[in-house]
């Protein structure tokens, strides 16, 4: 029986997990895909990993994933990392944007990992331990930004360490599903619909929905929608706000339509989310 420890804590946008894996697991049968942006920072042990290719991850290693990639692990021995998850819309864009670089090269047709210098190890893990408690106290205001300053460090550290790509590494014209699910970050929050996606990437409606079910397992629609109930998520643990103002800011004009939304992704209503997490229960990330 494999062995594995788990230590997970989020809110604000931002989820950390800490595992441990004392012995071998069995692979996956399928690649799977995540809503949330993920660094996964190695500090022990080795992985073969499944993402564009196969990379075998060591200590220092960062595995980069966009929301949307397909990834899997293969095989793993004694392996010890630390993960940050990411809701890029939940993000202050502006302030944030240049950090994320790393996750627009690996789309862009980059190497998915990341080697950090040995002289920075200890520091980075410092940063992911301090996030994990930051993340497991109740929001507040000056939480909230300690989160976004802690999650900034990080996000340098991997930028920084990660080469600039030479003249003609990368591709000028990033795959159709990559560009989709970067349009759909970027404008989420807003009114938009398949046939803004599609008008984006410059293909059919019916052709970007067949490319991100088949890569992604998710339709344009329902990646809107992750980014939106991710978003208010956040607005509902870190606000008093009403559900209808919740739901304007989130891109739904009809709240009625947005708590269907809300609860076909996350089993409960906004209403009942909020006063779950009031009484200490905290939803496991997705």
């Amino acid at each position: 029986m494999n062995r594995k420890s788990w230590e997970v804590t989020g809110h604000g946008g931002a989820f950390v997990a800490h595992r441990a894996v004392t012995c071998a697991e069995k692979a996956p049968s399928r690649p799977a895909t995540h809503e949330h942006a993920v660094l996964c920072f190695y500090v022990g042990g080795s992985a073969i990993v499944e993402q564009r290719g196969r990379h075998t991850l060591g200590a220092g290693d960062v595995l980069v994933i966009p929301a949307g990639e397909p990834h899997r692990v293969l095989t793993t021995e004694s392996a010890e990392l630390w993960g940050l998850g990411l809701c890029v819309p939940c993000l202050p864009s502006q302030e944030l944007k240049p950090l994320l670089a790393p996750f627009e090269r690996v789309r862009g047709g980059g190497s998915a990992v990341v080697t950090v210098p040995s002289d920075r190890h200890e520091h980075l893990v410092g940063l992911f331990r301090e996030l994990g408690r930051e993340t497991s106290a109740p929001p507040s205001p000056a939480g909230k930004l300690v989160v976004q300053s802690l999650v900034a460090l990080i996000l340098a550290e991997v930028l920084r360490a990660q080469p600039f790509p030479s003249p003609g590494t990368t591709s000028s014209n990033p795959p159709l599903v990559a560009e989709a699910l970067d349009y759909i970050e970027k404008h989420c929050m807003q009114p938009i619909s398949l046939a803004d996606v599609a008008a984006a990437v410059r293909r059919s409606p019916a052709h970007v929905t067949t490319a991100l079910r088949r890569a992604t397992g998710k339709t344009a629609g329902e990646w809107i929608a992750a980014g939106r109930v991710a978003e208010a998520e956040r607005l509902l643990i870190s606000s008093d706000e009403r559900i209808d103002i919740v739901a304007e800011r989130v891109g739904y004009a009809d709240p009625t339509h947005f708590i269907r939304v809300f609860r076909r992704a996350r089993g409960m209503t906004p209403a009942a989310f909020r006063a779950a997490h009031r009484r200490g229960f905290t939803p496991d990330p997705v």
